[in-house]
């Protein structure tokens, strides 16, 4: 029976993960979550974990409680957190939201296990630093993120240096076709309104403003070393063509499949074999047709900026996320417009202090910290100005 650990077990990446592992021998060693605590306890029963965590020291009390005469075990906090990633399991899922899951993933790896990686952050802030250290202990990295399963896919038994371009494939958002005038008056409750997937507050207006997509761009180059001039990012609105990979015959291998994540969790759960997931089951003619255009990286310059970030090199992924979250945080929370987000990004990139983590390698997780770090602060500094 395989053992199974789940970090960020209340967001919709852990929630589908649960729903797939609930169907197999399994057991749940733990689960980990944020400020739902409800969900947490509710999971960690359903599934008799041995360890519930939340990853905020205020919500101990109320976790325990709501899991008093269970017998599972229960903690808080960001060391909690690297505690449960150091109990022995064979496949560990990753996917807490943000730079908080970078330190947890690491931990898991140095157990020598199979990580299925959900949080792009660790690619983006420390792709090389992330595969080196899977190297080093004989690890597993195996990509949950629907692009990135998609590619790994259709490179199965194929050979890299026959590769010739990687096409990754983007919804659009909500806001597809919306003009420069209509995207500064737009909402974080309007941003949440992803028309194909169902996901979190924070991924969803990501995935808005395209930040996903070009965090996704920078993990394509990490997980898979494409050159950065050879990864397209093409549109499409109907979220069935996931990726493509084309090869130096001119031809193209497409992944298609439901807009569904437990496709990508399901191939990443039964790897290396391919086992029953429940999903919908494709009906092509009753789809009709598939479009796809080009995406406008002038109302949408988050791609722009990824290239900017990968041609910079050194600790700028770093810098690039960490200014993409504190904008993220004062968009939800009304402070700045929709827009303001890729501005304050790009000032925070363009500033001294930060362009010189640049010329630094990311050779540990302590630089890697200290640049999110320092990012973060300079993304406040910025957003405060404008008030």
């Amino acid at each position: 029976m395989r053992r199974i650990s789940v970090f960020g077990s209340t967001g919709s990446i852990g929630v589908n993960t649960l729903d797939l592992v609930g169907r197999m021998p399994a057991q749940v060693v733990a689960l980990t979550g944020g400020r739902n605590v409800t969900l947490l306890a509710e999971q960690a029963r359903r599934h008799r974990a041995e360890l519930a965590v939340t990853a905020h020291p205020e919500c101990y009390a109320a976790l325990r409680d709501a899991l008093s005469g269970s017998g599972i075990a229960v903690a808080a906090g960001p060391e909690a957190l690297l505690e449960a990633a150091e109990r022995p399991a064979d496949w560990v899922m990753s996917a807490i939201v943000g730079a908080a899951g970078l330190a947890p993933g690491f931990r898991a790896l140095a157990q020598g296990r199979t990580l299925a990686l959900a949080n792009k952050e660790s690619l983006v802030t420390a792709g090389p630093l992330l595969m080196a250290e899977a190297r080093r202990h004989g690890a597993t990295i195996l990509p949950v993120d629907s692009e990135h399963s998609a590619i790994f896919q259709a490179l199965r038994g194929e050979d890299m240096a026959q590769v010739e371009r990687v096409i990754i494939t983007a919804s659009g958002g909500p806001f597809r076709g919306w003009s420069a005038e209509r995207l500064a008056h737009v909402t974080a409750a309007e941003a949440v309104a992803h028309p194909n997937w169902a996901m979190g507050q924070r991924i969803s207006i990501d995935s808005a403003s395209m930040f996903n997509k070009a965090l996704e761009v920078i993990e394509t180059r990490e997980f898979f070393g494409v050159d950065p001039a050879r990864i397209e990012v093409l549109v499409h609105p109907q979220s069935i063509v996931h990726a493509l990979v084309g090869f130096a015959d001119g031809g193209l291998m497409a992944h298609l499949g439901p807009a569904d994540m437990r496709h990508a969790i399901g191939f990443a759960l039964h790897w290396p074999d391919r086992g029953h997931v429940p999903v919908e089951r494709l009906d092509l003619a009753r789809l009709s047709q598939l479009s796809f255009e080009a995406p406008d990286e002038a109302r949408f310059p988050a791609l722009r900026l990824a290239r900017a970030v990968m041609a910079a090199g050194g600790l700028a992924g770093a810098a690039f996320n960490a200014a993409k979250e504190i904008a993220l945080d004062h968009f939800i929370a009304g402070r700045i417009a929709f827009p303001a987000m890729a501005e304050v990004v790009e000032e925070v990139l363009a500033r001294p202090s930060v362009a010189q983590g640049f010329t630094t390698a990311a050779d540990s997780l302590d630089s890697v910290l200290a640049m999110d770090h320092l990012a973060r602060r300079q993304a406040a500094e910025v957003i405060a100005s404008r008030h």
